[in-house]
């Protein structure tokens, strides 16, 4: 959205409009999940001290919708942690900031949001960390790197929280975590607790969507509530496996990550489940400024749809996630219209019923052309790959599903269609 839109906007303020009665407010549901001490955000934003001189920097992150960060189509559907500000919100921050953004009386403010110190789920009942330390070096291309943690349960446990926490956010572009099922046959010909990189034609590619994905880290992207009674099932015996993709800054250093996790009191009534849509059979030519492909799965098992995250690369333009009933009826869960490789949301939406028969369809279009600020090589023909100037079609599906439910034959896959003709 343009400056031009928002011409209506009034400049001039009244007096009334306050940091600590108006402002305030939206700084701590928007910003401040980011912008304190120790989060990703490039200065701290927690008092009117630390926001007065980021005023007008404010005013034009807001206006052109660079700040907070929201890619959604919010007309497609209505997301319960839709972080974008209304017009009425951005017309009260700019107003403030014309006015010269006065302070107004402190005890008009709310009172200061209580943040858990290194952790945005709150405390954690579980803390896992790296053994060892990783060295990164200062230049090159580091592949994506595991470390598998043994969990040590004696018995089945159900999670309904969990969060990676790098320790170097300087090197760290993203980060999975997987929970590895003691029957299972993926990585295990490596030891537990050291950083390695899988060989080709090892047992990387047993992954079954039972070695499930559990959460993930990207920056920006805050801790993912479970609606109550949910969880996630760490099986007895299960490993944690983190994925990690370094990028190299320029200066050696260090990261020993770790993951903690809440775990739910009762025996939940619902396992949550990440369903992943994706195909990497797709073939992008060089210059093409609007190549599609799609991915579909059909579910064998009733769900419960709760959210979606889409998954592309630098290339990537746009996404759009449906959901088609067993009744014929289609629905658009997300439409993200301008996609952005620095942001991997998560999009919440209403929960949805997905009965058995359901068809969970992912289409993603790439630009590979050099109008494509971003594009590494717009001369290249571009393929699935881990790197950053390859790419992926891949969208996180969050489910409910019965705790019974056999993940690994819960989705079918649409092997028939893999691109479409671009627009």
């Amino acid at each position: 959205m343009t400056l031009v839109s928002f011409a209506g906007i009034a400049v001039g303020a009244p007096e009334s409009i306050t940091f600590h009665k108006d402002i305030e407010p939206l700084i701590q549901n928007h910003c401040q999940g980011c912008h304190r001490p120790g989060e990703i955000g490039p200065m701290p934003l927690l008092t009117y001290q630390n926001v007065r001189p980021w005023a007008k920097a404010l005013k034009e992150a807001v206006l052109t919708r660079k700040m907070p960060p929201w890619f959604a189509d919010s007309t497609v559907q209505h997301y319960r942690n839709d972080a974008s500000l209304t017009l009425a919100e951005i017309e009260k921050l700019t107003s403030w900031v014309d006015a010269g953004a006065p302070e107004g009386d402190p005890k008009d403010g709310p009172l200061p949001r209580v943040f858990v110190d290194g952790w945005s789920i709150g405390e954690p009942d579980l803390i896992v960390e790296m053994p060892q330390a990783y060295q990164v070096p200062a230049k090159g291309t580091i592949e994506y790197t595991y470390v598998i943690l043994p969990t040590h349960f004696t018995e089945d446990r159900w999670v309904i929280a969990a969060e990676i926490r790098p320790g170097n956010r300087a090197v760290m572009h993203h980060a999975a975590l997987h929970v590895r099922p003691p029957s299972s046959k993926w990585l295990r010909e490596y030891p537990a607790g050291v950083p390695f990189v899988p060989a080709q034609g090892g047992s990387g590619s047993a992954l079954r969507p039972s070695d499930e994905w559990l959460t993930n880290y990207a920056p920006g992207r805050p801790a993912y509530a479970l609606p109550a009674g949910t969880a996630f099932l760490v099986k007895a015996g299960s490993d944690f496996v983190l994925q990690f993709h370094y990028t190299t800054n320029g200066t050696a250093s260090s990261d020993r990550s770790k993951i903690g996790l809440i775990f739910a009191k009762s025996p939940p009534t619902k396992r949550a489940f990440i369903a992943s849509v994706a195909d990497n059979r797709f073939v992008i030519p060089p210059g093409n400024p609007n190549y599609q492909a799609a991915a579909a799965v059909t579910l064998t098992s009733d769900a419960v749809l709760l959210s979606a995250g889409p998954h592309m690369h630098l290339r990537g333009k746009s996404m759009e996630i449906r959901a088609t009933y067993p009744d014929s009826t289609a629905e658009t869960l997300l439409r993200v219209p301008r996609y952005d490789f620095n942001w991997q949301l998560l999009y919440e939406f209403e929960p949805k019923s997905a009965p058995r028969g359901t068809r969970l369809e992912v289409t993603g279009t790439w630009d590979n052309s050099e109008s494509n600020r971003f594009n590494p090589d717009p001369k290249s023909e571009v393929r699935w790959g881990d790197q950053s100037w390859e790419e992926m079609l891949l969208a996180w599906i969050t489910l409910q599903i019965d705790p019974n439910t056999d993940v690994d034959t819960f989705m079918q896959k649409d092997t028939t269609r893999t691109s479409i003709p671009a627009r």
